[in-house]
């Protein structure tokens, strides 16, 4: 249990992201955001994906600036800061090397704790973030999706998770940016597709349901599949992409949702568990969103996440690392970043 006496106290704990693409820093003052500033990379647009040693480049340029600015934004000077909290991982070595290694320095410097954070868990903790909405009560289970995750966890507390299921090969995002990569279409796709979707038939096309076990994932065959349609179509028209390309993107997008809440219901049936919440850049979908609030019908209560938590932040980094401050589960400087680490 938190300690009541570190959670009567006002703390304002500045928290880094940089697991990727994204060089975050945010400000919050116990669990409330001050400030949230994120840096884009638009360099990794013409090689259709991240390149991890542009990034990490990148990393190293920004994350000056945007601290500034989050300080600057919140209007807190860094002495008034009360603990860093840091993406250890999982993610690129080369970009989480640069965020930590800032924040180590940052928390030497000023002399105050340092706490590490799993990112995974702070997409599913970024629910708790207050801005009046109500939040998750434990147990539930979530969803996290992003480009390189595709996970079911039992949360029951703040920190205490349980993956329950897993993709088997390649994240939903993958699935999501290589589609769009066959159909021409510039990186990131999700966004992209998601937004021609809306506008074509989901039912024009039929793409196969991957057979994972249990409660696992599989996106790799399904990619296959939607590749050997597409080459095969091209052949026979080579105008069928452009013709097509809103029914093909609804279609995919289907499918995908199917792939996704197969799983997904199955794992409510099987815990018993009913309150429901989704995390990860791919969590901004339209798709999703509306097939998750379909489910109440069924007696489900779900959670959805702003817009603004969703993809790589590190308002969510803060959050995690407030319930970790109030805990006094603080890091020492020794700790390393780490590209693969298990929730």
């Amino acid at each position: 249990m938190p300690d009541q006496l570190m959670a009567s106290k006002i703390s304002y704990i500045l928290s880094i992201e940089s697991s990727c693409d994204d060089t975050s820093c945010a400000v919050l003052k116990n669990d409330q955001v001050l400030s949230n500033v994120i840096a884009g990379q638009k360099v990794h647009q013409q090689y259709g994906g991240v390149v991890p040693e542009l990034a990490s480049r990148a990393h190293q340029s920004n994350i000056v600036p945007v601290v500034h600015t989050a300080l600057a934004q919140a209007n807190i000077d860094k002495k008034q800061l009360t603990a860093i909290a840091f993406t250890r991982g999982p993610g690129l070595m080369g970009s989480l090397l640069v965020g930590s290694s800032f924040a180590k320095s940052l928390s030497l410097a000023l002399d105050i704790p340092l706490i590490e954070v799993h990112h995974m868990q702070a997409h599913i903790l970024a629910h708790f973030i207050d801005e009046g909405q109500e939040k998750p009560e434990f147990p539930f289970l979530a969803l996290t999706i992003s480009g390189g995750h595709t996970q079911i966890v039992k949360v029951t507390d703040h920190h205490e998770m349980e993956v329950i299921g897993t993709t088997m090969d390649d994240a939903v995002g993958e699935a999501f940016d290589k589609t769009g990569k066959m159909l021409g279409l510039d990186y990131p796709a999700g966004p992209i597709i998601d937004s021609l979707a809306r506008k074509g038939n989901p039912h024009a096309f039929s793409f196969p349901i991957p057979k994972a076990p249990n409660l696992d994932y599989s996106f790799s065959g399904f990619k296959t599949s939607v590749l050997y349609f597409i080459q095969k179509q091209v052949k026979e028209n080579l105008d069928f992409i452009k013709e097509n390309l809103e029914d093909i993107c609804a279609s995919v997008q289907y499918t995908i949702i199917e792939i996704l809440f197969q799983k997904l219901e199955k794992a409510v049936n099987k815990t018993g568990i009913k309150s429901v919440a989704i995390g990860g850049g791919v969590s901004a979908n339209s798709g999703i969103r509306e097939r998750l609030l379909s489910k109440k019908e069924k007696g489900w209560k779900v959670f959805i996440p702003p817009f603004q938590y969703t993809t790589d932040n590190a308002a969510m980094i803060g959050i995690s690392g407030y319930y970790k401050f109030l805990q006094k589960d603080f890091a020492g400087l020794e700790v390393t970043a780490t590209a693969r680490i298990s929730m």
